[in-house]
């Protein structure tokens, strides 16, 4: 299942990437009984260098006509707050109140998962930007600031074992998540890993419109299209037990993508790592949220609710990650 790859990805205004505005760490969060899920993504957003350059413009504001609720506003508000107050923590009031027009199954006081929070601010800063409709996600059409940053295209190739013949499909995405089960001590074996062709499951039934008879096929999914910002969720949770998955996965400061693409060949596509989130505790219901942001200035730092602290990376890059963000 898929879709025909789109003719253009992407508008051709131009994003820079690189931070507009040189100056100092932003502010901390207040926790106000388990929000830190809420802080940590808060914190990330922020801190990636085309949505702030973006926010920070005003470009959204100053055209909304939104009436209520628009997430696109909130965090205009909110980066501006945060990057340009003089305290060393603020309040992210507004996304506290507004919690449920986020998500709805958001419930304030109890503990949520980083990563859903994340989609689900992701989809309302899209939904805002199509005039806040809210039956609508990243499956509905329109190009708005959030896809031309965070989405990118799968393909998925099937080859019929029996004459070869081949089908491609390809599907949108904001993030990949990542097994790490198994052959996981690295980031680089897991994407290896991903991108080796698999054969079907027999329930998988292919019925190949070359040969047309049901037949044994392989499927190998590659990167089609790279995104601005790559978010990788490593899962630690095991579907299987509801453990969590507790090992360390070394992932590196710099990646590059193009061993990953569909198209292998030509230059390196580099990214370079710029936030990550952490989970500490024993079990992924309960614990605790913070993350490790790289700042305007170029140095990192820890950022655990209300406590800014300067880091090395060393520091970030021997975390058990749960979620890295990358920036081309």
């Amino acid at each position: 299942k898929g879709m025909a790859l789109p003719q253009r990805i992407a508008p051709p205004e131009r994003i820079c990437m690189d931070w507009q505005q040189r100056q100092r760490p932003g502010a901390g969060l207040f926790n106000l009984g388990n929000t830190c899920y809420i802080n940590v993504i808060l914190q990330c957003l922020t801190h990636t260098p085309p949505l702030a350059n973006y926010l920070l413009s005003h470009q959204h504001s100053q055209s909304c006509q939104q009436q209520g609720f628009c997430m696109m506003c909130t965090m205009e508000a909110h980066v501006r707050k945060v990057l340009c107050s003089s305290a060393s923590a603020v309040l992210p009031g507004a996304v506290l109140r507004d919690l449920k027009f986020i998500g709805e199954d958001f419930e304030y006081g109890r503990q949520e998962n980083a990563y859903e929070f994340l989609r689900c601010a992701l989809n309302a800063m899209h939904r805002a930007c199509l005039s806040g409709r809210r039956d609508l996600d990243f499956s509905s059409q329109g190009t708005t600031i959030v896809r031309r940053i965070f989405q990118g295209f799968m393909k998925s190739r099937v080859t019929c074992l029996s004459c070869q013949a081949v089908v491609d499909s390809y599907k949108a995405f904001l993030d990949v998540s990542l097994d790490i089960r198994v052959r996981a001590s690295s980031l680089i074996t897991v994407l290896e890993d991903c991108v080796t062709p698999k054969q079907l499951d027999q329930k998988e039934c292919f019925r190949c419109s070359k040969c047309k008879k049901k037949a044994a096929a392989s499927k190998k999914v590659t990167v089609h299209h790279a995104p601005r910002v790559l978010t990788l969720c490593l899962e630690r949770a095991d579907q299987r037990t509801g453990t969590k998955i507790n090992k360390f996965v070394e992932y590196p400061e710099y990646l590059d993508l193009r061993p990953y693409m569909s198209d292998t060949a030509g230059e390196p596509l580099l990214c370079s790592l710029y936030a990550i989130v952490v989970h500490s505790g024993d079990t992924c219901l309960e614990g605790h949220f913070f993350c490790y942001t790289k700042a305007s200035n170029g140095l990192w730092y820890k950022m655990d609710d209300e406590s800014v602290e300067n880091c090395d990376i060393h520091t970030v890059l021997g975390q058990q990650a749960y979620l890295l963000f990358y920036a081309r």
